[in-house]
């Protein structure tokens, strides 16, 4: 009498509707696909404004230059990030940006703990994003997630769960409300700052913050290569079976769709998909079966070597030594040869 056995059932036969079925355009079905994931994060009732971009301050330190702004997604909110470009460049750089998962906000991607806990979060598991891309000579924006950190966290950790309900009640979805701060982010970025490369955005995400990097990839085909960490699998092996944050859950997406699927989307731009062996809550096993479809679509969409599986010994974390040589290949971004790789794993 236990429902979740029914639920069990039910999502190892899930019709996968929106899946593309043999013989058919590759073009045709990523569009149909893509309409049909907005519209299942809730993507069509939202509504441009105008940025109403804030820099708060600009500061040059140890060779970066640090730009610490907010702006508007839409009416009644602001996002708040942070945009460090190396100094002294002359052309316009790649940029990445930089999702945090569930702790305690964007300061993580920094590498500049604030809260108690914080330290072993960075230094245990390659966290410190932006600080390793701007050591490659690129530009990194972390970007503070709906629910996280300044946006809605507390000292304690993310506070999702209100909003993710709220976000229901109103036909929208928090990861979709997320989603659509990422778009809104790039609009800012190539809008006003010229020194970034608007051909070369890329995004990354440990945890939830690799689950929105799938997703606004899915959805934002400006992002020319994504690299999502321990995020990447099977509905059912993970949040079908498992207690997660209600952040994760879109409504009725896995009668479309499972993970496999997002990743058809994104091709064929480059995806590098990290997995830990021993992550317990994307367990590997379903990251795999998920993978083999990816490849199938990459396949499809004649782009076979555009993506790649890195898995790391250990467990839920980013593994920054397999990864980066990974996304260099894929994307044939050259890293600055005088600068050093420092982080404090």
């Amino acid at each position: 009498m236990d429902p979740q056995l029914q639920h069990a059932f039910l999502m190892d036969n899930s019709p996968r509707l929106g899946a593309m079925q043999a013989g058919k355009r590759f073009d045709l079905w990523q569009k149909r696909a893509r309409n049909t994931l907005g519209e299942m994060l809730g993507l069509p009732f939202f509504s441009r404004v105008d940025d109403d971009l804030c820099i708060e301050w600009t500061r040059e330190e140890n060779g970066v230059t640090e730009t610490r702004m907010t702006f508007a997604t839409e009416e009644h909110y602001r996002a708040a990030a942070h945009l460090l470009v190396p100094a002294g460049i002359t052309v316009p750089v790649p940029v990445i940006l930089c999702l945090q998962g569930h702790s305690t906000g964007m300061h993580i991607s920094l590498g500049r703990p604030k809260f108690p806990g914080d330290t072993e979060t960075i230094s245990g598991g390659d966290r410190d994003f932006a600080r390793q891309i701007v050591a490659r000579g690129w530009a990194a924006l972390a970007l503070e997630q709906r629910g996280f950190g300044e946006c809605g966290g507390t000292p304690n950790g993310p506070d999702c769960y209100q909003s993710a309900m709220a976000a229901l009640l109103l036909g929208r979805t928090l990861l979709g409300e997320r989603v659509w701060d990422i778009s809104r982010t790039i609009d800012v970025l190539t809008a006003h700052f010229p020194q970034i490369d608007a051909g070369r955005i890329a995004i990354m995400g440990n945890s939830g913050g690799g689950t929105a990097s799938i997703y606004a990839a899915a959805m934002d085909q400006r992002i020319a290569a994504v690299m999502p960490s321990c995020a990447f699998c099977g509905y059912k092996a993970s949040i079908g079976m498992q207690h997660h944050c209600s952040c994760n859950y879109v409504p009725g997406i896995l009668r479309h769709f499972d993970m496999g699927d997002l990743g058809g989307l994104i091709a064929p731009r480059p995806l590098i998909i990290v997995n830990g062996a021993k992550d317990e809550i994307f367990p590997l096993e379903s990251a795999n079966r998920q993978y083999e479809i990816v490849q199938q679509y990459y396949a499809a969409a004649g782009a076979s070597n555009a993506c790649a599986h890195v898995v790391g010994a250990e467990g839920h974390r980013f593994y920054a030594d397999l990864a980066w040589p990974e996304f260099c290949r894929l994307t044939g971004w050259k890293t600055a040869q005088s600068r050093e790789h420092r982080t404090n794993a």
